[in-house]
């Protein structure tokens, strides 16, 4: 019947669906006594194929097929095969569990005959499935030392698929050099035959899921809703806790930084700029007194002066952290850039172009190379030594710009006029824009390159997609802004909140997704200019004002008490999703 003989006792080949065969490799190992052949030999009874259950439209018989396929992956068999029985509604059509059968038979020729009874419409889904299977079926041949059936069923079989046609010059390497049947061509893959369930698996995930059960379907479908019970909660800030089945998602507004926990007063005049380092370890902050300070934090989350960094002779207007946490980049308003050593403090190069100002500054993704926005609307990029690599001419910045480069290095992103951004291929050289409307004041970019956030005079925050077409997402409103420059922030648990300075003194924290206000932070009294949320830390957002101060924000205190005494307020607690804290 084409398959291969096997010497593989009895008790291994007793016939089970690949649900109780994926049970048993995921460590479920309860004995299985259910068989395909004896569901699928009972009469269909009423399948109730148009019945609809819930208020969604949710066909009764898919429901009940999902149902069971979770109990035959959970490893309960019988129970599956009772709600079959009660039902009458078979877990596989009789077509469907031919095929399975045969399949874990290694009955491959029979297999491809019921292959195209199964109700597969798709040819190419026909012939990739095909490959799999005829796959398998030659490797079993090889190891059992069948080589010219092997080489038959490559040449009759597999070739005439027209299908991977460098899968098939390997397989004729594995008849050519029998090496290669235990190295694999290049090393790569050997040729040894998988675990028919194995192969079952593949086929599994190329057919239909109407023809076969993705599997744990139900499971896929009960984590889709959790996440989008937390993407709806505005204020769903934490992944510590249990997640229970039994009640709708739930945070608290408690899960926001929204309490003041510690007040840095070391700078001596406004404070204009400041970021955590991605490790969440560090906070560097500038100001218009000339100088830069790195800061300490500490793992009980207080925050510490670690250096104060002194050689700028203009205000400090940005900082960029290197990718490693090691290092920083410290800009004076059309001055120079300065490089830090994080241990020590010591500045370790300065970088300038002539008798032009300096506006800006970032990293390459690797931290070998540094680039920084001119007076003359041009873009550098330095080696660490200070050398020059290149210079892109033209109106690609402004004189007073941020500047980023994605973390895969493929683009740089700068403001080249007072409406539009400039996203520079850097390997094609092509150019994207986005156009506003309105004058732009600063724009970040998120973690995974996929979003700017641009903040505008008219003060609104405009969200742009920008992974493949341009377009705005969302907008957020509620924040002041007449004179200064302010800056936003991504932030929060996996970003999924927009916080901004104001020329109210306050900061405003927007629900990323929804565009809904949800806090506004009081305690500055100047204006604040910039805001840095802890990438490591949901729970502590930094901001900087013209009151010469940053506050540090954390959650709320708690006022319960624990064995008679107040619970230590240092990390403010350990807050959970689903409203409860602890």
């Amino acid at each position: 019947m084409g398959g291969v003989e096997d010497n593989e006792p009895p008790s291994k080949r007793v016939k089970a669906s690949s649900r109780e065969l994926k049970g048993v490799s995921n460590g479920l190992k309860q004995p299985s006594t259910y068989s395909f052949g004896a569901s699928m030999a009972r009469p269909l009874a009423s399948q109730g194929d148009g019945e609809i259950i819930g208020s969604k439209g949710i066909k009764k018989v898919e429901f009940v097929r999902i149902i069971a396929e979770t109990l035959y992956s959970l490893g309960y068999s019988k129970t599956g095969a009772c709600l079959e029985e009660e039902s009458g509604i078979p877990f596989h059509s009789p077509a469907v569990g031919i095929f399975i059968q045969q399949i874990l038979d290694g009955n491959w020729d029979a297999s491809l005959t019921s292959l195209r009874k199964i109700g597969i419409t798709d040819e190419s889904i026909v012939k990739s499935a095909s490959f799999i299977i005829l796959q398998q079926k030659f490797f079993e041949l090889l190891d059992h030392e069948k080589s010219m059936e092997a080489l038959k069923t490559l040449r009759t079989e597999i070739s005439p698929l027209s299908i991977n046609s460098n899968r098939v010059r390997e397989l004729s390497f594995f008849i050519l050099s029998p090496k290669f049947r235990i190295t694999g061509v290049s090393g790569q893959r050997s040729a040894k035959p998988k675990a028919r369930s194995e192969i079952l698996e593949e086929l599994q995930n190329l057919l239909p899921p109407t023809v076969m059960i993705p599997d744990r379907r139900l499971l896929q479908l009960v984590e889709q809703a959790l996440d989008l019970q937390r993407e709806a909660c505005v204020f769903h800030n934490s992944d510590v806790g249990d997640t229970s089945l039994f009640t709708n998602h739930h945070c608290g507004r408690d899960q926001i930084p929204s309490q003041t926990v510690q007040i840095l007063q070391e700078h001596q005049d406004e404070v204009w700029y400041l970021q955590f380092s991605q490790n969440g370890k560090y906070l560097a902050s500038s100001s218009s007194d000339n100088s830069a300070i790195i800061w300490e934090v500490g793992l009980d989350g207080k925050v510490s002066l670690k250096h104060r960094l002194i050689g700028h002779q203009k205000p400090v207007s940005s900082i960029a952290w290197s990718p490693d946490n090691d290092q920083i980049l410290t800009c004076g308003i059309e001055e120079v850039v300065r490089r830090w050593d994080v241990t020590s403090g010591e500045c370790l190069r300065v970088y300038e172009k002539g008798l032009l100002g300096l506006v800006s500054c970032s990293w390459s993704p690797d931290g070998k190379c540094v680039f920084s926005g001119l007076t003359d609307k041009s873009i550098i990029m330095w080696d660490m030594d200070g050398k020059e690599i290149e210079c892109l001419k033209g109106q690609k910045t402004i004189r007073i710009s941020d500047l980023q480069i994605t973390s895969d290095g493929k683009f740089i992103i700068s403001i080249c006029k007072e409406t539009m951004i400039l996203l520079i291929d850097r390997e094609s050289r092509s150019e994207r824009c986005i156009e506003e409307e309105q004058m732009i004041v600063s724009f970040t970019l998120s973690r995974d390159n996929k979003y700017l956030l641009v903040s505008l005079v008219n003060e609104e925050l405009h969200l742009w997609s920008i992974e493949n077409h341009i377009q705005l997402v969302t907008k957020y409103k509620g924040h002041k802004r007449s004179r200064f420059l302010v800056r936003a922030c991504f932030g929060g648990l996996e970003q999924a909140f927009i916080a901004s300075g104001s020329e109210d003194a306050q900061v405003y924290i927007w629900h990323r997704g929804s565009g809904e206000l949800i806090e506004t932070l009081e305690g500055h009294s100047g204006a604040v200019n910039c805001i840095s949320w802890n990438p490591a830390n949901p729970h502590m957002l930094a901001s900087a004002s013209d009151d010469r101060s940053i506050r540090i924000w954390g959650l709320k205190q708690l006022h319960s008490k624990q064995k008679g005494k107040e619970k230590s307020t240092s990390n403010n607690g350990i807050h959970y999703c689903n409203g409860a804290t602890v």
